[in-house]
Order: structure tokens, then sequence, then C-alpha cells
């Protein structure tokens, strides 16, 4: 028997994968790091498929992708992508995709999937192309509504995101959200409200406590560059 906490977020789990599969989409739970990548893996399947991935540090720092690729997957791996030439070939190759792997921003207890980005190289895969969308959040990111989801990311994950990118905003001076049209990171904002292809989309909701996020303020190491830092998911 868990403890209170884990046999919240069961719970809880359950009540927004019955709200997902209302929306067309699927809905999964798994209590551990563990679990969690052998469910990418089984909703994988057993034929070798092609797999894109977007920003995500539930994803980069626990294993996922060397799970993917030890079950016989191709992974395209976009930091090999550098100069002009080789990201329009990644687009290409990322749209392409049999499996694009995500986390989201934050999900509804409705079952509602709230991103928000700068570019947008996360979010149109998940809105288009990619046969099937397998995203991967911590419980950590279960919020009430919609409304609460965006307040959530604008206030609490985007300031401190734009200070260590240097951004010139008003939130990185003064912690929360002032509407900007500066040096904003806060560009596209996308609310899934349900999948219009019937499963495609498939969401693991993961018990927060089980999984290792050095989280964006605390590893400077972790991004490499101020682009790789802007597309990773708050």
């Amino acid at each position: 028997m868990g403890t209170p906490k884990q046999t919240f977020y069961a719970n809880q789990a359950a009540s927004i994968i019955k709200k997902l599969e209302a929306r067309k989409m699927k809905g999964y739970y798994c209590a551990t790091i563990e679990e969690a990548k052998a469910k990418v893996v089984e909703l994988l399947g057993n034929k070798s498929k092609s797999v894109a991935y977007g920003g995500s540090m539930t994803i980069d720092e626990n294993g996922f992708k060397d799970s993917i690729t030890a079950a016989g997957h191709k992974l395209i791996v976009r930091e090999n992508y550098k100069t002009p030439e080789e990201t329009k070939e990644l687009k290409a190759l990322q749209i392409n995709a049999d499996d694009f792997l995500m986390s989201t921003n934050a999900i509804t207890l409705d079952g509602e999937l709230i991103n928000i980005d700068g570019r947008g190289n996360r979010v149109c895969y998940l809105i288009y192309g990619p046969d099937e969308v397998i995203v991967v959040a911590g419980m950590n990111k279960v919020v009430a509504n919609v409304d609460d989801g965006i307040r959530r990311v604008r206030n609490i994950a985007t300031p401190p995101n734009c200070v260590r990118l240097d951004c010139k905003t008003p939130c990185a001076v003064t912690g929360k959200c002032g509407e900007c049209f500066t040096d904003s990171i806060c560009c596209q904002f996308v609310v899934t409200r349900m999948s219009r292809v019937p499963g495609r989309i498939k969401v693991i909701a993961l018990n927060c406590s089980s999984f290792s996020r050095s989280i964006l303020l605390t590893n400077p190491q972790t991004f490499t560059s101020p682009k790789r830092f802007e597309e990773a998911a708050f």
C-alpha cells in the first residue's frame, strides 16, 4: 500500500483518464518512472518506428530516449541537426515521424492539455503530423482548469526561464507575467480540447515523486544553448 500522496495521485489520475477518454484520447497512470518507460515502449509496439520528441526535462533526464532506442526504434535526435539545411531536414523527419514524444505544460482535471511555446516547434507536432503522440506528464502539472493552467505556466514556470535566458521581459524582473510583447517566449498558446483522430494522443500520467528533475533553475549545465532552453517544456 502506498503513501497517502501516492494513493491521491492514483485516484486523481483515474478520474482524469476517464475525462481523456471522453475527449477521444487515451490515458494511463504509472506509479514509477520505470513503469512509464515500459508503457512508452509498449505503446510504440513491436514494429520498428521512427520517433521524434519535443524538449522536456521529464523525457531528457529519465532515460526515455534510451529505452526507445534499446527497443529497436529509430530515434530522431534533433540535437544532431544544427545548420539551416539540417534543420529543414529535421522538420521533414519530425512531421512524418510515426510517433512524437513530449510532455505537457499542464493538464486540467477535465482532461484538457495546455501548452505554451516560443517557436511552436513542440505544439505543432501535437496538433498535426506524426501518426501518434505520446505525452508523459507528472501529476504536479494537474490544474483545476484552463485558466489556472495558463496562469501556472506564465507566472510560475516562465519568469525563471526568462531570467536564465536573459530575456528582457517584465516577468524576469518582477516574477510575474507582464503581458509583454518584447522578448517573450510565451508566443503560442495551445489548448487541446480533444483528439480529432480517436486515440492518436496518448497521455501517461506519472507520479511526479518518482522521477528525477534537476529543475531548470538549479542546473545551468542542463542546457547547452539558449535555444535549447527555450524549446524545453516548462
